[in-house]
């Protein structure tokens, strides 16, 4: 059975359900999504490479953790889920950045940010990804524009500069 998304309004409130194709497919539907970016002690960040078999973007690096909220999952829900089925996480306290929506060729996202200090270990889905690791932020900035980063990875990083300063 295919997976239900909740959709919402642009205040983030619920008005519905559509199907993972539908919402992948150009319609543009706005649906929530969680993102979880792992720094560690020194300001690394931890990025994930997308499995070649993903739908979208796939092997680019992108977020520590990221992934669609589930028909009837809080946007708490959905991060711990997330965290725990992609990098085998469990006890975190994550730090709410701030949500914004996101628009590519296919789908129109309500992404709600967040972030935590937290080293390993993890244990990642490789089915999902295919390797993780910390990046220096300069390492960032040197490969941003290349192709390398998911679109949506390389917007978030400017407020993640910030939010780590907070």
């Amino acid at each position: 059975m295919e997976e239900l998304f909740p959709l919402v309004n642009e205040s983030g409130v619920v008005t519905g359900k559509a199907t993972r194709s539908e919402c992948h497919s150009g319609s543009k539907i706005l649906h929530p999504v969680v993102h979880l970016h792992i720094f560690n002690p020194t300001g690394e960040i931890l990025l994930q490479k997308r499995a070649m078999n993903k739908d979208i973007q796939p092997g680019k690096w992108d977020t520590s953790v990221g992934g669609h909220v589930d028909y009837g999952e809080s946007i708490e829900e959905a991060l711990f889920r997330e965290a725990r089925e992609e990098l085998g996480l469990n006890n975190f306290n994550p730090v709410f950045i701030r949500s914004y929506i996101f628009e590519s060729e296919i789908e129109k996202e309500m992404v709600y940010a967040y972030k935590v200090v937290y080293e390993g270990p993890f244990c990642f889905d490789k089915k999902e990804i295919d390797e993780i690791r910390f990046w220096e932020p300069t390492e960032i900035c040197e490969n941003l524009n290349k192709r390398i980063f998911t679109p949506n990875f390389e917007k978030e990083f400017l407020f993640l500069q910030s939010a780590t300063r907070d």
